[in-house]
């Protein structure tokens, strides 16, 4: 089933991702309309997560933002499928990285975590590796497909990109770690750990919540470089991306430090274009479950 599936959809996604840009985004448009308008998918969880991070919000605000994410949720998806046909340079046309020297300055000296949110384009974050010399990673979600995930990894290692999962990833930077292999890895890192799992809890968007920090953890174990990934939506289609250092040496942080570092640019980023943000994860779900036991504050 798996490979009829496969076989059924990719042309179909294939002849989208090869559209010329009027006919590629206006695909968009309708797709908007079905998600937001007729399915309503999962407009409740958006209301709610939206009301509850701005509280002070009028609502016609709330309403703007809301309808302005879904217009850019469905171009995010369609933008994903436009990776099977996007070249090095026509990528980079799209999704311009204003300072790569800052990555190519800190690799001659140590393998680098990118941290970055579900925001704007997180899918196109993965051609960062393109600007650099060392061994690129990303982190991601395998596909249950096997079919399309082998897809999905052919794709990304035309851009200088090996796909890892979560469960891979610690391993994977430990033993590059051990073996002096320079390398860059990417994180998407604002997601939500299971409650009963969680080491570190905080505010995130003024609210107290599980924090994921894996990635801190590794860069204090090996001393690596951590930088936060701030990309902005310049218009449609085309996205603009910042590196901001967080800590160059891991090693000589506090414990928390990187985390918080990472939320405080994550919140800014939400606040100043919050409908740029991916609010259909329930990411505050946890808020009222924190275990006294245990968690530290």
């Amino acid at each position: 089933m798996q490979l009829l599936a496969f076989v059924l959809i990719y042309p179909f996604l294939w002849v989208i991702s090869i559209l010329p840009h009027r006919l590629f985004y206006g695909f968009s448009d309708i797709a908007f309309f079905f998600v937001y308008h007729v399915f309503g998918y999962r407009r409740k969880v958006v209301q709610n997560n939206l009301n509850l991070v701005f509280p002070n919000k009028p609502e016609e605000e709330i309403n703007r933002i809301e309808k302005e994410f879904y217009k850019h949720l469905c171009d995010t998806f369609l933008e994903m499928v436009k990776t099977m046909n996007l070249s090095k340079k026509a990528v980079a046309k799209k999704y311009r990285v204003v300072n790569p020297e800052v990555l190519l300055e800190i690799e001659k000296e140590r393998s680098i975590i990118i941290l970055c949110a579900h925001y704007a384009n997180w899918e196109w974050n993965v051609s960062i590796n393109n600007y650099v010399n060392s061994k690129g990673y990303a982190v991601y979600q395998q596909v249950n497909n096997s079919y399309f995930d082998k897809f999905i990894r052919k794709t990304r290692a035309r851009w200088n990109t090996t796909l890892i999962t979560q469960g891979q990833t610690a391993k994977t930077v430990i033993q590059n770690f051990r073996n002096n292999v320079r390398a860059t890895y990417g994180m998407v890192s604002d997601q939500s750990p299971q409650a009963h799992r969680a080491h570190y809890w905080t505010n995130f968007m003024g609210i107290k919540v599980p924090i994921f920090n894996g990635g801190e953890a590794l860069a204090r174990k090996t001393g690596l470089a951590t930088v936060f990934l701030k990309v902005s939506k310049v218009k449609r289609g085309h996205y603009k991306a910042e590196l901001i250092p967080i800590a160059l040496n891991g090693k000589e942080t506090k414990e928390n430090e990187i985390t918080n570092k990472f939320l405080q640019l994550t919140e800014a980023q939400i606040r100043e274009k919050p409908e740029y943000y991916l609010w259909t994860h329930k990411r505050w779900k946890h808020r009222n479950k924190k275990p006294a036991a245990f968690a530290k504050t």
